[in-house]
């Protein structure tokens, strides 16, 4: 018999936003996701964007991300827990991938999000609908992965993923 495998899944805060809008392909997305029986996982720098907005009271979002921090835990997401020192490990991932041209110079959190800190916590797909990670050849982010003596890490559009599901 073969063992069972978790199954994890990473989310990035636009999802969660997205979630907090009560969007229907969101809820739907989730909803399908669990039922297939994958644990949803949010990485601390996502936490971190939440915590920011929810604090920016000049921020459209604000609401949003406060709505988004306080329903983790009813919509069954959880955070990624990470040691301290892979914190080190995920700026110097996100860095190369800047120096390489692979993200924009602006984008230094999605280096540390879905990039390293997916692959510092076990999560081997991620959920974005950000084109800038999206847009990375798949074959390219691999190399830099193991380049980087990091675990590679897919990155998917939520409707590819949801598409996948059916």
């Amino acid at each position: 018999m073969a063992a069972l495998v978790k199954r994890l899944l990473g989310l990035d805060a636009n999802i969660l936003f997205d979630l907090a809008h009560n969007k229907g392909f969101a809820n739907s997305f989730r909803e399908a996701l669990q039922a297939k029986g994958y644990s949803l996982k949010v990485p601390p720098t996502v936490i971190e964007e939440l915590t920011y907005y929810a604090l920016d009271k000049s921020c459209a979002e604000t609401p949003y991300a406060l709505k988004a921090s306080q329903q983790l835990r009813n919509w069954g997401i959880s955070p990624a827990i990470l040691n301290p020192a892979d914190r080190g490990i995920s700026e110097a991932f996100s860095n190369k991938m800047i120096l390489k041209g692979f993200l924009p110079d602006g984008e230094f959190h999605d280096g540390l999000i879905f990039l390293a800190e997916a692959s510092l916590a076990g999560i081997p797909v991620l959920a974005t609908s950000d084109h800038h990670l999206l847009d990375i050849e798949p074959a390219y982010l691999k190399i830099q992965f193991e380049d980087s003596d990091l675990i590679p890490v897919s990155v998917f559009h939520p409707k590819t993923l949801f598409n996948a599901l059916k």
